[in-house]
């Protein structure tokens, strides 16, 4: 299974970046994401785990692979024959404006039954993830992203 969203967003890219990246906070702003907890340490660095519970799934731990700071990092998780890739990526179009590119890739001997029973949330968790990220670098804050977006 292979899914990708993308939202244009009336922020400047640090303001995107500095929501996406400060991702114990993403339970604030999306209900697909119940918690977050960095393992080794308080932020994103290539190797470091996230361990993430969202509702209705096992909590899983992701590796961060890959980093560019204030543009892109990408993570992955293991579990029962699948691997996961998730990516996030922050791109500048103008006028204080950005692009944020969301995007999760699973392969593995498992992948496509684990696509069959759960690719219909998946997708949708991504979305309201990238619309939230929306909402929070929207907001006079980013790093504070507004209550009034939980529901």
């Amino acid at each position: 299974m292979q899914f990708e969203t993308t939202v244009e967003i009336e922020a400047a890219p640090q303001d995107v970046w500095a929501a996406v990246i400060d991702a114990e906070r993403w339970p604030q702003w999306t209900d697909s994401v119940q918690n977050v907890s960095w393992l080794d340490g308080a932020t994103a660095t290539v190797g470091s785990r996230a361990r993430i519970k969202q509702p209705g799934m096992p909590a899983l731990t992701w590796t961060v692979t890959e980093l560019e700071p204030g543009r892109r990092f990408d993570w992955e998780a293991t579990s029962a024959g699948v691997r996961t890739l998730g990516t996030h990526e922050v791109a500048a179009v103008g006028d204080g404006r950005s692009r944020l590119t969301l995007g999760l890739r699973q392969s593995g001997a498992l992948s496509g039954l684990v696509g069959a029973l759960a690719g219909s949330r998946t997708r949708r968790y991504v979305r309201m993830e990238a619309e939230g990220l929306k909402r929070a670098a929207e907001s006079r804050d980013a790093t504070a992203p507004p209550a009034a977006t939980r529901s």
